[in-house]
């Protein structure tokens, strides 16, 4: 394997793992190091498209830019500008709205209808062609999948504390592979929830969907009843009993991103641990 591989390779396990900053780190060393290259190229727009941000989008365009300006014909690099461009704001970035076309137009002459590179330009131009009420429906199926996931992260973390419970009574430690992801996430949040303090807050995460479902009930009978009681005239305070569960939520979005470094920290030690191959 050269060194460009390798490069590409580290990339690609670093952005699969979130580590944006990581890949850019390697991909402008490949270059500096090696010189120019198509992948290295790409991988180093598409860590800065990832942090959807604007300076960062611009450096993704100078990196596309750079890419095609002596791989003009690199298909790779065509559909990433592409997908940049057709998600920018065409008044804020006339120049990235007026290369959309010809980009469409090279990447159509390279790639035959029915190929990955046209399957994602159509993607792509379906993803931001859309109109107002297909927003709100991406956007309300994007909220689902995201609940969708809370709800399996939390029966996860249920099982994992139960095969822990289970192991540390019959004196065993299961291994943990420190790159995977999601063993990193469920760690960390146990972690996170450890304690006697925390024990209503794993109770809450074991039940999440159930929890909500009873607190929205509670809440608009809590404020219902003080209306009814004379008490206020309108109410907001049922609202409050989503408190515990906000708590828990945002324990759980804290643990991951520690799990997420973790992993990414280990998989810098093993790239450490590697030599280079040329």
């Amino acid at each position: 394997m050269t060194q460009q591989y390798g490069d590409a390779a580290r990339c690609a396990e670093f952005f699969e793992a979130g580590g944006f900053e990581q890949v850019r780190r390697v991909a402008a060393q490949g270059l500096a190091e090696l010189g120019p290259d198509p992948v290295l190229y790409r991988w180093l727009g598409l860590a800065h498209a990832a942090e959807r941000d604007d300076d960062h989008d611009a450096e993704a365009e100078r990196a596309y830019t750079a890419g095609l300006k002596q791989w003009p014909d690199d298909l790779g690099l065509l559909v990433s500008h592409l997908e940049l461009c057709v998600g920018a704001d065409g008044w804020e970035h006339p120049g990235r709205a007026r290369a959309v076309e010809p980009l469409k137009s090279r990447i159509a002459q390279l790639a035959p209808p029915g190929s990955p590179e046209a399957e994602q330009v159509e993607a792509a131009v379906g993803r931001f062609g859309r109109g107002y009420w297909a927003d709100v429906r991406t956007r309300n199926d994007e909220a689902r999948a995201t609940s969708a996931d809370r709800d399996d992260f939390s029966a996860a973390v249920a099982e994992a504390t139960t095969r822990a419970m289970t192991a540390q009574t019959m004196g065993e430690q299961p291994p943990v592979d420190p790159e995977d992801l999601r063993a990193a996430e469920i760690a960390a949040t146990l972690e996170a929830l450890a304690g006697p303090s925390h024990a209503p807050l794993r109770l809450l995460l074991r039940h999440r969907p159930a929890a909500y479902v009873v607190t929205c009930a509670l809440a608009f009978l809590t404020n219902k009843a003080l209306v009814l009681g004379g008490v206020v005239s309108f109410s907001l305070w049922g609202w409050l009993l989503f408190l515990p569960l906000l708590v828990m939520d945002a324990k759980v979005r804290n643990a991951r991103g520690v799990a997420q470094r973790r992993v990414i920290a280990a998989i810098e030690a093993r790239h450490a641990s590697t030599p280079a191959q040329t």
